[in-house]
């Protein structure tokens, strides 16, 4: 009995210290961001002289007042707009295109299916700065740059291996029985994507959603090589017009316009999460 009381005594004991270092790593990893926003409610000309302090002496929301303001008379809202247009306009051609490419290599029996799976996985690999030369001198050709085609067409092609490796593996734990089916009911294999494959593939896609929505939405090399207009700008690249070496720079702004961006990746995460986990970690229909 004394031997029960002690063993669990030491699993309390144990448990308190595994979740005060978990609690600590977490605190340590999440600081930067914390010391961010709050130092968007401090005085800019304070943020470096107290960057010790993490709680401002004085709250202010001068710099959100001022960070909203924008540009050249452009607001920051427009901004907003333009990532909001891309990040859409980009998730939703990934997440077609790449259902139809996953359901083509899972379910269609053709030649070469394999190699050109493989392929796509290779494609993961690839890194992305190798691409960028010969891509930019492509879409300067067609005359897309200082668009947004190049920002959302390429990605209408499943161009991203991940979300096809992602689909592929879900599909292929679909029952084949349900495609029979389907076939008897005189479904065409366009039939029975639509009807079999893609209402059961729901946790893929929304984990696809979520992904494709937060890369789209931080991507701030592919703005700032085709966006040449202020006004075109998403928030990736706005905030950059806050930090002007040859002047002065707002840092205050930058930080409260910095924490608005951040917030609908974290909504999506925080209302979507539960697909998220169920997406990545289920390769099939549960039993």
């Amino acid at each position: 009995m004394m031997e029960d009381i002690e063993m669990k005594r030491k699993r309390k004991v144990y448990t308190c210290i595994y979740h005060i270092l978990v609690c600590g790593f977490g605190f340590v990893m999440i600081y930067p961001l914390l010391w961010m926003v709050m130092s968007s409610f401090k005085e800019s000309s304070t943020i470096f002289t107290t960057a010790g302090n993490l709680i401002p002496e004085k709250f202010v929301l001068a710099n959100y007042v001022n960070g909203w303001k924008g540009f050249a008379k452009i607001s920051f809202g427009t901004f907003f707009k333009n990532s909001l247009f891309l990040s859409i306009a980009a998730t939703v051609g990934t997440i077609v295109s790449s259902s139809m490419v996953s359901f083509g290599l899972a379910r269609c029996r053709y030649r070469g299916r394999r190699a050109l799976f493989g392929i796509v996985l290779l494609s993961m690999m690839l890194p992305a700065q190798v691409l960028m030369i010969p891509q930019y001198i492509w879409y300067q050709r067609l005359g897309w740059v200082g668009t947004y085609l190049p920002l959302i067409v390429p990605y209408c092609f499943a161009i991203q291996g991940f979300f096809v490796y992602l689909m592929y593996n879900f599909i292929e734990g679909i029952p084949r029985e349900l495609d029979e089916a389907a076939k008897i009911d005189g479904c065409s294999y366009y039939g029975i994507y639509r009807w079999v494959a893609l209402p059961l593939m729901k946790p893929a896609l929304v984990t696809g959603c979520i992904f494709s929505f937060m890369w789209r939405w931080d991507d701030f090399l592919s703005a700032l090589l085709y966006v040449n207009k202020s006004e075109k700008y998403p928030v990736s690249l706005a905030l950059k017009l806050f930090s002007d070496p040859g002047s002065g720079s707002d840092y205050g702004a930058m930080f409260a316009m910095a924490t608005l961006s951040i917030i609908p990746a974290v909504l999506i995460f925080l209302f979507f999460q539960k697909y998220l986990v169920e997406g990545i970690s289920t390769s099939g229909l549960k039993g």
